[in-house]
């Protein structure tokens, strides 16, 4: 995600020390048009592909190219963000110090989480809306029972290391193209 901010706006934080209520305002405050917002999905299929790192940073690259006008500086959370379109500057624990990085982080983390909600509804029993994709005790059962999904990156860790250890015995990995 991206943002360019044309205005203050009271409250944002790190989207992971905000409630989801909070999140949720901040989002549609954010997303009202007044700020040129730039968003990037990448697939779990790319993610595996590439690698969750080098996803990062397609998508990193991706939501800025979205933007409406160029940025003279774009500012990272932690990141060497290489072939931005201006200067880049890495800091750590950004989305704490920065408005623009914090704004991305809600964006980021409301996206993902309508996102996991919408798939939890196409694949039922996996926890999606509860856990949102996260490797909590419930995500690694359903996985055990279910197997994983299409959407599932085979390079999640739970998931790499079962399938090698072959721990889904004789369930076949189901994979959409």
């Amino acid at each position: 995600m991206a943002v360019i901010l044309n205005g203050k706006v009271n409250g944002i934080d790190d989207s992971k020390r905000l409630t989801k209520r909070k999140r949720e305002v901040l989002f549609d405050i954010l997303m009202n048009g007044q700020h040129d917002v730039g968003i990037s999905i990448v697939s779990p299929k790319e993610i595996d592909s590439l690698g969750i790192q080098e996803a990062n940073y397609k998508a990193m690259l991706e939501a800025i190219l979205k933007l409406k006008s160029r940025p003279d500086l774009v500012l990272v959370d932690g990141y060497h963000l290489r072939g931005a379109p201006c200067e880049v500057w890495r800091i750590i624990k950004g989305d704490r110090k920065s408005a623009t990085i914090g704004a991305a982080s809600i964006i980021a983390k409301v996206t993902r989480d309508r996102i996991m909600e919408e798939m939890d509804k196409i694949y039922p029993g996996y926890g999606f809306a509860k856990h949102k994709g996260y490797a909590t005790k419930e995500h690694l059962m359903a996985l055990e029972r279910l197997g994983p999904s299409p959407i599932h990156r085979l390079s999640f860790a739970p998931l790499s290391n079962r399938v090698e250890n072959d721990l889904f015995n004789s369930k076949e990995l189901c994979r959409e193209g």
